[in-house]
């Protein structure tokens, strides 16, 4: 009897926990049921761009795991360092803490064919990235128009040449002469490097020291460059007008396949067979002459040269392109130098402070090449250039010089050239908006 009842207890039991079972399990059956009916996605839905159809068989839930996988990903570390080359730098002294001494070696033979690193100078801009504290790319400026681009991929460099990105607005500036070009260009809020361009582009033509007169006047249509909005110098200078006592002188910029140069308005170069100084000085003290007094020997002879009073240190150019055919000192002319030019005719430049880069005899110099700088070395009283010219081996005054102009443009430039020309003064004069001009010439002007 006592059996049979534990028996039974023992099957109610069970019964028990398997209706307990039942009742749990139905009770996480209705409690994760949503409490309303599902959303549908209409077609306003579909439509908008803010709400996708999304199945959810095809959804994938990011585990623990995997997420903990995405957090241990690394972002790396860019890091970008800019300067100046500092006096004495080197592509050795810069990489040296990142790049092997061989590495450095390797990537020096392989810069030969684009850019030698030998050439890096002082002053000019260079920037450098690193990725995770690891080299990763090297930049620097070789002029303002290119950069040479060295980037270390896969345990290699790749190196080329690229131009500078800048954004170009073009901008006409005019003034008129008070007492010199350089004041005026500084009173006008621009760079002397303005200055200097519009007096290169009329060297044949006027002597920016000798001729100029209070009241002369310019107008110039140039590109300007910015970088990062910020004014980053002058580009192309497209046109200009230059009226001096009363003369009006006009330039236009052209580019051909071959060459870029200034002609007037006519397709006439400006550029002549000589310029009309080797310098930028600050007066004439001494004018060619058969007889004049000698302020060291203190006695009375021909100078046939004009003496251009200038700071120690001023450039002297070439007035014309030639040969040199000695580069000397003595004690009485000091340092010198003598070009040889076409057509029979010699230039020389004499009481230098020094000679320019590669200067020696036997090198061929181009029309405007520095080749010497302003001293007064020999028998001279303070820093001045003594400069002569002469023709069939005998001297004639540099002032009175024939000004033989280069060839014009071809004549199947021309019609090319006119369009130019008018867009660039119609600009100048104001009777095109520059904004509009901006365009115009940029679109007519892509190859120059």
């Amino acid at each position: 009897m006592i059996r049979l009842f534990f028996k039974n207890k023992i099957l109610l039991a069970g019964l028990l926990l398997v209706l307990s079972g039942w009742l749990v399990a139905g009770f996480l059956f209705f409690a994760g049921r949503p409490s309303g009916p599902a959303r549908e996605i209409t077609r306003a839905d579909a439509a908008s761009p803010n709400v996708l159809p999304h199945d959810v068989s095809q959804s994938k839930v990011q585990l623990p795991a995997e997420t903990a996988l995405a957090a241990t990903v690394k972002v790396p570390e860019i890091k970008e360092f800019a300067g100046t080359i500092k006096r004495g730098e080197t592509l050795s002294s810069l990489l040296g803490d990142y790049l092997s001494g061989h590495e450095i070696c390797c990537l020096a033979e392989q810069c030969e064919d684009t850019f030698s690193v030998k050439d890096i100078r002082a002053g000019r801009p260079y920037c450098m990235l690193f990725e995770d504290g690891s080299f990763k790319c090297f930049t620097y400026e070789i002029d303002a128009d290119e950069q040479l681009l060295i980037n270390y991929e896969g345990e290699k460099f790749k190196i080329s040449r690229a131009a500078i990105a800048y954004q170009v607005e073009r901008s006409v500036i005019s003034g008129t002469i008070s007492s010199s070009l350089f004041l005026t260009i500084a009173e006008l809020g621009e760079r002397a490097e303005l200055a200097c361009r519009l007096a290169d582009i009329f060297a044949w033509d006027i002597d920016f020291m000798r001729d100029l007169r209070p009241g002369d006047s310019f107008r110039v249509l140039v590109e300007k460059r910015y970088r990062a909005g910020e004014f980053a110098g002058y580009g192309t200078l497209l046109a200009a007008e230059f009226i001096n006592r009363g003369e009006t002188f006009e330039a236009v910029y052209y580019k051909d396949k071959e060459k870029s140069a200034y002609y007037d308005r006519n397709g006439r170069s400006l550029k002549k067979a000589f310029l009309k100084a080797p310098l930028v000085y600050s007066r004439i003290s001494s004018t060619y002459s058969n007889r004049r007094y000698h302020p060291v020997l203190n006695i009375y002879r021909p100078h046939r040269a004009i003496d251009y009073a200038a700071p120690v240190g001023t450039p002297v150019r070439a007035v014309a392109g030639g040969v040199v055919t000695q580069r000397s000192y003595d004690r009485q002319n000091g340092n010198k130098i003598r070009l040889r030019h076409p057509n029979r005719y010699e230039t020389t430049y004499i009481h230098l402070s020094r000679f320019g880069r590669g200067i020696k005899v036997g090198s061929k110099v181009e029309q405007g090449r520095v080749i010497g700088y302003v001293g007064a070395t020999g028998l001279a009283t303070g820093p001045h250039l003594d400069f002569r010219v002469f023709k069939n081996g005998h001297a004639i005054n540099p002032l009175k010089m024939e000004r033989i102009p280069s060839a014009p443009l071809p004549k199947k430039d021309l019609p090319e050239f006119a369009l130019k020309a008018k867009e660039y003064f119609a600009a100048l004069a104001g009777d095109l908006p520059l904004k509009r001009a901006r365009k115009q010439i940029s679109d007519a002007g892509k190859d120059s």
